[in-house]
């Protein structure tokens, strides 16, 4: 497995490796051994998720979970392409509410590692995109928040075709923006 680091300090590109013949291939998609010597050092992985979205340019996000119910995400592309994102929380990082974003693809099988203490959401590239991905914490809907996907604080470059409005759900329309979520993010200091 190799694992890609950003500019922003936590989130890895992780490419896990792939074995390929005449029947297809074959990929180890979770080892937890090596994801800890890349630094992934979370030990329990007590949910996993799934989603799919019908619609090409559905955006889910930008999703987190206050501590002690913070959540770690390895994220990945069963179907179809995204562009994945993440918007740095924590407070006393120097990459404050930077963001960066990686286009994962079931064709290429990479996946995205999300720390706690980053807001996470994607967007859709085609239609029928399906997309799993473990959680360090179980969800706690009471420690469970939201960041607006356009606060023009963060300025996301969603690769939207000119004039093309996401598909959002209701939730997601109406998250507050960074400035807003500030005062409550001392947690991921």
């Amino acid at each position: 497995m190799q694992a890609n680091a950003f500019a922003i300090a936590g989130p890895l590109e992780l490419v896990p490796d792939r074995f390929e013949d005449a029947r297809g291939y074959f990929t180890e998609t979770f080892n937890q051994p090596r994801l800890q010597a890349h630094g992934v050092l979370e030990t329990s992985w007590p949910q996993d998720n799934q989603s799919l979205s019908v619609n090409a340019f559905t955006l889910r996000g930008m999703h987190f979970q206050l501590p002690p119910f913070g959540q770690a995400k390895i994220v990945r592309v069963l179907r179809g392409r995204i562009f994945d994102c993440v918007v740095d929380l924590r407070s006393a990082s120097p990459s404050f509410g930077k963001w960066l974003g990686v286009e994962l693809t079931a064709e290429k099988a990479n996946q995205l590692y999300v720390p706690v203490g980053f807001a996470h959401g994607f967007l859709t590239l085609e239609p029928q995109c399906l997309v799993a991905y473990k959680v360090s914490s179980l969800y706690s809907k009471p420690h469970d928040r939201s960041l607006h996907w356009a606060d023009p604080a963060v300025s996301i470059a969603w690769p939207l075709p000119p004039g093309q409005k996401p598909v959002l759900s209701e939730k997601d329309e109406a998250a507050p923006s960074l400035a807003t979520l500030r005062s409550g993010l001392e947690a991921f200091a």
